[in-house]
């Protein structure tokens, strides 16, 4: 019967108007320490949670679903018959050989290197959403087409009319944003690429000689808002880039599109099955492995230094909960006297700990929930800038119901740890008091 008041008795301990009202205002503080932590450790792992997410929206515009690398070398033959094993599996759309060198781009007076990536165009577009990322109408390409139009007129460049003429007779290529803008180029100019020989003696009378050279029609400028695409990427057909990197039919890579009723995990399990060691196979996230783990880390480490904030504010809770013990003298004689413990003493505020730690923590995750979900759905932080250019207007925020649990985790060890102190303190005040009550007698 005493092991069941223990709850009930501490509970009125917290339910009733304490004598000092320093110690109501004190056990009030520590509770809205530990809710507005708690609060605080929701909604920044949410926000974590959110910035992956856009990352992972942005992948999906153009990573592939899977994509198979060789596991020796850059290139690999006979791409065309491992593609074609690939595409009787259950589960794949679309495999498309594609392939990636570096190359030197001139466009007017201007040039950079670029990395040229060889494709079929037609079966790009369905594994990528390139179209959507065209700028042919958008009020940014129309600022770079100003901008770079007016450098070309300046430096005394007179080929884009030319190549606007011409550009139904020459190979298409597609510029990246940061490529677009250091070569100074815009739709409808010609462009040049080159790349060193890769078979062959370097003829040092005629060092020209020594580069593989073709002409392309600048189609299109995309963008991604992801630096692994935006910096310098040229895109091409896949005939045009074997001719300038000197292959017949080799690939470096094969981008496979999945049928999304299938578990992508379940079908690299399986093309990894297929090809054995000879290939790397790697999912979507896979292939942002290191994007990926950054903000991970991230996310952990700011979770721990919010622990940190946590357990302090869990000091105030061992404050307020011994300075109620000391409040408490009286009624502790008084359970003495009818028969209560050490140990029952010790239990009633072992509980009293707890119910202060867990009224802060839920009021915190209650907080936490309600402030990540009114973000997440009216967007009312707003991220610094012009929304015009920006990529997300306000802070994303994603509630992850794994962050709930894993947040629940520190709060029942603190406040585990808090109540074995509270109670030890109050077994030693009780025997304090038995012992004063023993020498009055």
């Amino acid at each position: 019967m005493r092991g069941t008041a223990a709850p009930v008795i501490a509970w009125r301990y917290l339910i009733s108007k304490k004598s000092h009202s320093a110690v109501g205002a004190i056990s009030a503080v520590s509770i809205c320490g530990m809710a507005v932590a708690t609060a605080a450790i929701i909604c920044v792992l949410s926000v974590f949670n959110g910035f992956r997410d856009v990352i992972a929206s942005r992948l999906d515009a153009m990573s592939p679903d899977i994509m198979v690398t060789p596991a020796k070398g850059k290139v690999f033959s006979n791409p065309d018959s491992v593609a074609e094993v690939l595409s009787a599996m259950d589960g794949i759309s679309l495999v498309m050989p594609s392939l990636t060198d570096n190359a030197l781009a001139i466009c007017g007076n201007r040039e950079m290197p670029v990395t040229i990536k060889g494709v079929n165009m037609q079966s790009y577009r369905k594994l990528t959403a390139l179209d959507s990322l065209l700028l042919s109408n958008s009020t940014e390409a129309e600022a770079l087409s100003n901008s770079t139009e007016a450098e070309a007129l300046s430096n005394g460049a007179e080929a884009g009319a030319e190549a606007k003429e011409n550009a139904e007779a020459k190979a298409e290529a597609y510029l990246s944003i940061g490529a677009a803008s250091g070569l100074a180029s815009t739709p409808g100019q010609e462009m040049l690429l080159f790349t060193p020989r890769r078979i062959g003696r370097v003829n040092l009378s005629n060092p020209a000689a020594s580069f593989i050279t073709d002409s392309v029609t600048v189609a299109d400028v995309f963008r991604t808002d992801q630096s692994e695409f935006d910096e310098n990427l040229v895109i091409i057909d896949i005939d045009l880039a074997r001719n300038l990197l000197q292959y017949d039919n080799e690939a470096s890579a094969l981008e496979i599109l999945t049928d999304k009723k299938i578990a992508s995990e379940k079908i690299t399990t399986a093309i990894e099955s297929k090809l054995c060691e000879k290939f790397i196979v790697k999912d979507r996230m896979q292939q942002q492995e290191m994007n990926f783990r950054m903000i991970s880390i991230e996310k952990w480490v700011t979770f721990l230094l919010l622990f940190f904030i946590l357990i302090i504010a869990s000091f105030n809770v061992i404050s307020s909960l011994s300075m109620l013990v000391i409040e408490k003298q009286k009624s502790i004689s008084t359970l003495r006297a009818i028969g209560f413990s050490t140990r029952g003493i010790g239990s009633i505020f072992f509980w009293e700990s707890i119910f202060v730690t867990s009224c802060g923590g839920i009021a915190g995750i209650l907080l936490g929930v309600s402030l990540t979900l009114l973000q997440q759905h009216f967007g009312f932080i707003k991220l610094q800038g012009d929304p015009s250019t920006l990529t997300v207007a306000s802070y994303p925020v994603i509630l992850n119901p794994t962050d709930i649990l894993v947040t629940l985790i520190p709060i029942l060890a603190i406040g585990i740890a808090t109540a074995f102190i509270t109670a030890a303190f109050a077994r030693s005040r009780s025997r304090a008091t038995t012992g004063t009550i023993t020498e009055t007698c």
